[in-house]
Parts: structure tokens; C-alpha cells; sequence
């Protein structure tokens, strides 16, 4: 029964991956604005491809809720009904959660496909709360942190929501990636706590001190790197695709601090792998930890030197959830051997 339960909780951990993998393309290719409305997008379920979908036509039946574009404004339709000759603006009521009204249909489905993944992973996330009552009796505490989960999918999702309406506030989109990571921790304690005590290493070499510093370390270049990436995204507004090599010129604070604190994770991530293999302590996942760190500096010298080779944002912001993810279990495995060490 628990063995199942794994699987599911693994399988939803992966789907949510897939969302944070899909958001990192969405913020790539500047496609949050693709849908304008949440949860529908142009008040379609399947997003339209051309915008002459989203214009207004005569004798052309419309549905309630359904958007189209008329003089760089959103105009939702109130009722059910079919046009006649001319534009009746009584059945029409402008969009007022924002002013932004263009239609780009790579941006659209960008976007669309990113809240695919987003229902997926809530479905799954669904399933494990579920299927955790069956663990209730036996295990209380996963079954609560199971259900936590659901109502994180879909704190998470009004958030993505108020990311739209807000037109992509930096502050939202912080909040938003930090309850990604949030969710992607609750998964893993789930599948910690869930895995049989014969796999679970022990040890008695406390390193737990050092993972809570370099997991809080990560956090904050997590949080930093989305200032930055914002800061990235209001000079292409400014400067266009086209002027790479200028994006960083003049950069924020964030961005410097950002570069400074890369030296000093990478440093304590360092030391941590050389007190784990001095100690031959039973934690095989730093070697996972070395290797996402690995890549995740590399894409940040890319992006840096070689004015942003394609894919190399995306890359940089899945491997910084990555590897808070693999931190994160590794965190865990080591309290539990101390808390193993010390029973015993």
C-alpha cells in the first residue's frame, strides 16, 4: 500500500517539475501575458491560433464570456448571441482587470500549455490526497500533508491568476516560483517519510547545520533570480530581442549580488560534498547536487558572456529547482539519520 502511494506522490513531484519547467519557458519566450484571462484563455477553453478569431465579425455567433479585441481593448460578450450588421457595444462589457489587449498565438499557446501542465499536476496532487486517506489510521500526518498539497496547487493557482491581472508584477512572480519550490518540498517530505527505514541512510557525522545553510542559500538566489530575470525582461521592453549583449548593462543591485552569492553556493556545496565523502557517509544524491550545480554555472557564465544563448534561461532557473529539490531530500535524509543515531 505505501509502495503505491510512493509512486503516486513520485509521479506528481515529476508533473510538477513539468510546470516549473513550462513557467521557465513562458518566462523565456515572454509568453505570461499569452492568455489574458484565468482561468480560460480569451475565454476559450482551447486557446484560438489566429487573431482573426478574436475579432469582431457580423452574423457570428458569440458566447457568454468569449473575449475579442476592438480598438486595443478586451471586450467580453454578456450573454449568448449572434451579431448583426454592425457592432452592438450594449452586448459587450470592456476587461478590467488589465489594459493589456494583443494577441501573439506562439505566446498564446506558450502559455495555454503551461496551465495544461499546471490542471495535470493539480489532478495528481488530487490523487495523492486521495489515495492518502487510506493511510489515514496509520499515518495521519501524511494524509494532512497530502491534503496541504491540494490547497498549495490551488493557492498556487490563484496566484498564477493574480500574476496575469497584475500584468506580471515582479513581487507576484517571486511569491509564485517560491511556492512552486514550497509544493516541490512538501512532495519530497511526503516521499521521505513514506520510504521503508531499511533504504534510509545512517550515519553519525552531523551535517545538518551546513544543508540548512546552503539550502537557505539557494532560496535566496531563487528569489534573486527572478529580480533578475525581471530586470532582464523590462530591457528587452526597452531595448528590443535584438540587443542581447546590452540587456545586463547597468544591472541592479539583485543581479550583483546574485553573481556574489553563486561564488559562496558553490563553495559551501563544495564543502559539503567533501565532508560527505571524507565521512564515506551514505548521501549518493550529492553527487546530483555537484552535477545541477555544475550546469547551473555554466548557464549562468552563458547567459552572462555570450549574451544569452537560447535555452540557457530556461536551463538556469529548472536547475536551481532542481537543485533546491535535491538539497532539500538530502536535508531530510540527514535528520533522519541523526534522529536515527541518537535512538539508537
Amino acid at each position: 500500500m505505501q509502495k503505491k502511494f510512493r509512486q503516486v506522490a513520485k509521479v506528481a513531484l515529476v508533473l510538477v517539475y513539468f510546470v516549473i519547467i513550462a513557467g521557465a519557458v513562458v518566462r523565456m519566450t515572454g509568453s505570461g501575458m499569452g492568455c489574458p484571462d484565468w482561468p480560460k484563455c480569451f475565454g476559450h477553453y482551447i486557446p484560438p491560433t489566429e487573431i482573426s478569431e478574436l475579432q469582431w465579425r457580423p452574423d457570428t455567433p458569440f458566447k457568454k464570456g468569449q473575449i475579442i479585441i476592438v480598438d486595443q481593448t478586451l471586450q467580453v460578450a454578456m450573454e449568448d448571441f449572434n451579431t448583426g450588421s454592425s457592432f452592438d457595444r450594449s452586448k459587450w462589457k470592456t476587461y478590467t482587470k488589465h489594459d493589456y489587449a494583443e494577441f501573439n498565438a506562439a505566446h498564446t499557446w506558450i502559455e495555454y500549455i503551461n496551465r495544461l501542465f499546471g490542471a495535470l499536476a493539480g489532478l495528481a496532487t488530487l490523487a495523492l490526497a486521495i489515495f492518502s486517506l487510506k493511510l489515514l489510521k496509520t499515518n495521519k500526518k501524511i494524509t494532512l500533508l497530502s491534503w496541504l498539497v491540494v490547497f498549495g496547487m490551488g493557492f498556487q493557482a490563484w496566484l498564477g491568476a493574480t500574476v496575469v491581472y497584475s500584468l506580471l508584477e515582479p513581487v507576484k512572480i517571486t511569491v509564485h516560483m517560491v511556492m512552486a519550490l514550497v509544493i516541490v518540498a512538501f512532495i519530497l517530505y511526503i516521499i521521505h517519510e513514506t520510504k521503508p527505514l531499511a533504504e534510509r541512510p545512517k550515519t553519525h557525522k552531523n551535517i545538518v547545520s551546513l544543508l540548512w545553510l546552503v539550502l537557505a542559500l539557494t532560496t535566496i538566489q531563487v528569489v534573486l533570480g527572478t529580480q533578475v530575470r525581471q530586470f532582464v525582461d523590462d530591457r528587452i521592453d526597452l531595448l528590443g530581442e535584438a540587443a542581447k549583449d546590452q540587456w545586463l548593462t547597468n544591472a541592479n543591485w539583485q543581479f550583483y549580488v546574485h553573481r556574489t552569492f553563486s561564488i559562496i553556493v558553490v563553495l559551501l556545496n563544495l564543502l559539503l560534498a567533501q565532508r560527505i565523502y571524507k565521512y564515506k557517509l551514505h548521501f549518493s544524491k550529492i553527487n546530483w547536487v555537484l552535477a545541477f550545480l555544475f550546469i547551473e554555472v555554466i548557464s549562468g557564465i552563458a547567459m552572462y558572456y555570450f549574451d544569452f544563448p537560447f535555452g540557457s534561461q530556461t536551463v538556469h532557473l529548472v536547475l536551481a529547482s532542481l537543485l533546491f529539490g535535491v538539497q532539500f531530500y538530502l536535508l531530510l535524509e540527514a535528520l533522519s539519520a541523526k534522529r536515527s543515531y541518537k535512538s539508537s
